[in-house]
C-alpha cells in the first residue's frame, strides 16, 4: 500500500471575535492538520476531490458509484453548516421519478474541484442550536466518501464559539477538540464503521448487491456493521449496589485493536474495545467508553489531559484507509497494565476488591471520598495535576447499574443510591480529576501543575506552591496548613497536595518550597515547612513520594539511578523560620476558603 500525507483545506464559516478566529485560523486549525498529517498516511487514490450535490428528495439513485437526484439538484450544498463552493462541486445527476432517464442535468457544470488533496475538511464557528444543547463545544462527520474504498473525502466541524476560550491554561484542550472532531471525520464515526475494510481492501461488512453498500439500520438510520467490526458483549455478574445484574456492551473487535487494548491493559482475554453507550446523538457509539478509557482523547467527554494513544491509532488503521505512525500515540496511563479485573468488570467491584486495608491495594484510579467543604485534594496518579475525587450527591437515585457503593465514609447508610461520580459517561463511576478554582463563576485558574497561569495570587498562596514546566504534585500531610503573624493566624480550608517545584539530583528526589530546597532520603517522608513569606509564617508538611516515581526516567538519561532508601535527617537539618513575637495572649483562628471548585468536563460530538 502506497501512502502519503493527508493536506486538508479548510474554508471556514465564522461569528467569532478576532482574538478567537486568529486563534483558531492561525494555531489551532493549522495545528491539529498538521498532527494528523504526521500521523495517518492514506491510501493513494490520486482523484481531483469534488463533492455530489445535494438532492431536493431525500430518495436517490445510485449507479455506477455516482448518485442521482430525482428531476433535478438543490441550489445549494451544504457540508455542515458550511455552503460548499461551486468550485469544488460535481455536475448534477439526475433520473426521473422511476430511476429511468438518468443523466447530467442540461447546462451543469463541474467545478475544478481540489487536486493534490486526500481530504477537504470545511469548519465553521456558529452558535448553532447543536451548541446549545448541554456543554457542547464542537462536533463533526463527514461529508463525502469515494468510490473506490470508501474512504471519507470530505468533512466538516463546527466548533461553538461560545465554548471557546483563549485562556493560555485551556489552549490544549481546545486543540485536542479540534483533533477530535478531524478523526470523527476521517472514519471514527457511526455512519462509518460498516464501510471499514480489511488488510486487503475488502469490506468487512457485506454489500448489498444493486446498491454496493452495506444493509441499511432502520433504528440507528445508519448501515449496519458486521459483528467482525463491532460485537455485543454480555457481562453475566456485573456488580453493583446489593448484588448483580447483565450488563451490554459494544465493542470494537477490530485484529489491530483487539491486540493494542490487550496489550493496554494487560487482559489477553478482552474481547475489544468498549464503545460509549450513554449520551444523545453524536455521543453513543461513536466515542470509547469513559468509564474504560478516561483521557482517551476520543472518549465523548474531555475531563483532563487528553491524550490520543495507540488504540485510536489502531482503530484508524482497522479502517483500512491508513496505516499509522505511531511514534506520535501519547501515552495513556488510564487503567494502564491493571488487568483484566479493570477492564473486564465494573468499578464497584474494582473498589470493593480493594477497599479492604488487609488488600493491601489502593483503588486508584477510583475513589471514594465525597468532594464537600472543607476541601482535601489529591494528585492525579502521574502528578501532573492537583486533583479532587469527583465523587458527588445525585438529587435523585442513580439508576440500578450505575449504583456502585454498598458503603461509603461519612455518607449515611441507605443514601449510597445517591452517590456518584459527577461524570455520566463514566457510568457515575468517581475517580480522581482536574478541577478550577472559581469566584463568581468566573475562572480564576486551574489545577494543572505545568501551568505558570494557575499560580494562586500571592496574598492566597498559603501553602507556597508553584506552577510551572518543572512542577508536580506533592501530598500534604492530614493537617490543614496555617499562616501566622505575631498577632493573627488563619488556616485554609484546602489541604491535601500542592503544586511544587522539584528537581532530580545525586540520586535524589529534590523539592522546592518558596527558594528553599527539602530533599527526599525515602518515601513516606515527612518535610515540615516553616517558611517566612509576605510578613506570614506559613506552616505546614509535605510527604516525598518515591524517588522512582519522579525521577527514574531523569536520571536513567544521565546514567544515574535512584538511592536506595536512607534514614532522613533531623527536621532541623532543613530550613525552618520561626517568628520573634513579645508573650501575649491567645491568638485567634480564622478558617479561610480559596473559592468554589468546578470539575471540568466538555462534551463532544
Amino acid at each position: 500500500m502506497h501512502g502519503y500525507n493527508q493536506n486538508t483545506i479548510s474554508h471556514s464559516k465564522t461569528r467569532l471575535d478576532a482574538e478567537k478566529l486568529d486563534l483558531i485560523n492561525n494555531t489551532i486549525l493549522p495545528e491539529a492538520v498538521h498532527f494528523w498529517e504526521r500521523t495517518l498516511m492514506v491510501r493513494e487514490t490520486k482523484n481531483t476531490i469534488r463533492l455530489n450535490r445535494k438532492c431536493e428528495s431525500s430518495r436517490v439513485f445510485v449507479k455506477d458509484h455516482h448518485t442521482y437526484c430525482i428531476d433535478t439538484c438543490r441550489a445549494v450544498t451544504m457540508c455542515g453548516e458550511v455552503i460548499v463552493p461551486k468550485e469544488h462541486l460535481d455536475v448534477c445527476r439526475v433520473c426521473n421519478a422511476t430511476g429511468q432517464k438518468c443523466q447530467v442535468q442540461d447546462d451543469s457544470i463541474a467545478g475544478a474541484g481540489i487536486d493534490g488533496a486526500d481530504f477537504v475538511f470545511y469548519v465553521s464557528a456558529l452558535q448553532s442550536e447543536r451548541c446549545h444543547n448541554g456543554l457542547t463545544v464542537a462536533y463533526a462527520a463527514h461529508c463525502q466518501q469515494e468510490a473506490a474504498l470508501d474512504r471519507p473525502i470530505a468533512g466538516h466541524a463546527n466548533l461553538c464559539p461560545g465554548s471557546i476560550s483563549t485562556k493560555p491554561q485551556e489552549l490544549e484542550t481546545l486543540l485536542s477538540t479540534v483533533k477530535h472532531e478531524i478523526l470523527h471525520a476521517l472514519g471514527f464515526s457511526l455512519s462509518l464503521y460498516a464501510f471499514y475494510r480489511d488488510e486487503n481492501g475488502e469490506p468487512r461488512t457485506p454489500r448489498r448487491s444493486e446498491t454496493g453498500k452495506p444493509q441499511l439500520n432502520e433504528k440507528l438510520q445508519t448501515h449496519q456493521w458486521s459483528e467482525n467490526t463491532i460485537r455485543t458483549v454480555v457481562r453475566p455478574q456485573w456488580h453493583v449496589r446489593g448484588g448483580t445484574v447483565n450488563r451490554s456492551m459494544q465493542m470494537i473487535v477490530t485484529p489491530r485493536v483487539k491486540e493494542e487494548v490487550r496489550a493496554h491493559f494487560k487482559c489477553p482475554s478482552l474481547e475489544g474495545a468498549e464503545l460509549e453507550d450513554q449520551g444523545e446523538d453524536g455521543t453513543a457509539l461513536t466515542h470509547w467508553e469513559k468509564r474504560v478509557f478516561e483521557n482517551e482523547a476520543m472518549t465523548g467527554t474531555h475531563t483532563q489531559n487528553p491524550v490520543y494513544s495507540r488504540i485510536t491509532l489502531a482503530l484508524m488503521e482497522d479502517t483500512g484507509w491508513y496505516t499509522a505512525n505511531y511514534s506520535m500515540a501519547q501515552e495513556l496511563g488510564w487503567g494502564r497494565r491493571l488487568g483484566c479485573d479493570f477492564a473486564i468488570k465494573s468499578c464497584k467491584e474494582w473498589i470493593t476488591s480493594r477497599s479492604s486495608r488487609l488488600s493491601g491495594k489502593t483503588i486508584h484510579p477510583f475513589c471514594n471520598k465525597v468532594k464537600q467543604d472543607p476541601l482535601q485534594t489529591e494528585c492525579t496518579d502521574d502528578r501532573s495535576s492537583v486533583a479532587l475525587c469527583n465523587l458527588v450527591e445525585h438529587s435523585q437515585p442513580l439508576p440500578k447499574k450505575y449504583q456502585n457503593f454498598d458503603w461509603i465514609p461519612h455518607v449515611p447508610p441507605g443514601k449510597e443510591q445517591y452517590y456518584g461520580g459527577s461524570v455520566s459517561l463514566a457510568d457515575y463511576c468517581p475517580y480522581i480529576q482536574e478541577f478550577t478554582w472559581r469566584a463568581k463563576n468566573i475562572v480564576i485558574r486551574g489545577s494543572h501543575c505545568l501551568y505558570e497561569e494557575n499560580n494562586p495570587h500571592p496574598e492566597k498562596n498559603f501553602a507556597l506552591e508553584n506552577y510551572g514546566p518543572y512542577s508536580r504534585c506533592f501530598d500534604h500531610t492530614n493537617d490543614m496548613w496555617e499562616e501566622r503573624t505575631c498577632k493573627q493566624a488563619r488556616q485554609w480550608q484546602h489541604w491535601g497536595s500542592g503544586c511544587y517545584q522539584y528537581k532530580c539530583e545525586a540520586g535524589r528526589l529534590h523539592i522546592m518550597v518558596a527558594n528553599f530546597t527539602y530533599t527526599c532520603y525515602h518515601a513516606g517522608q515527612k518535610l515540615t515547612i516553616k517558611i517566612i513569606q509576605n510578613e506570614w509564617l506559613h506552616k505546614g508538611a509535605l510527604i516525598c513520594p518515591p524517588c522512582k516515581e519522579i525521577c527514574q526516567q531523569e536520571l536513567k538519561a544521565k546514567g544515574e539511578w535512584c538511592k536506595p532508601g536512607d534514614e532522613h535527617p533531623p527536621s532541623t537539618f532543613y530550613h525552618q523560620d520561626h517568628l520573634q513575637c513579645s508573650t501575649g495572649g491567645i491568638i485567634p483562628i480564622i478558617l479561610l476558603t480559596v473559592g468554589t471548585t468546578v470539575l471540568s468536563s466538555v462534551i463532544l460530538r
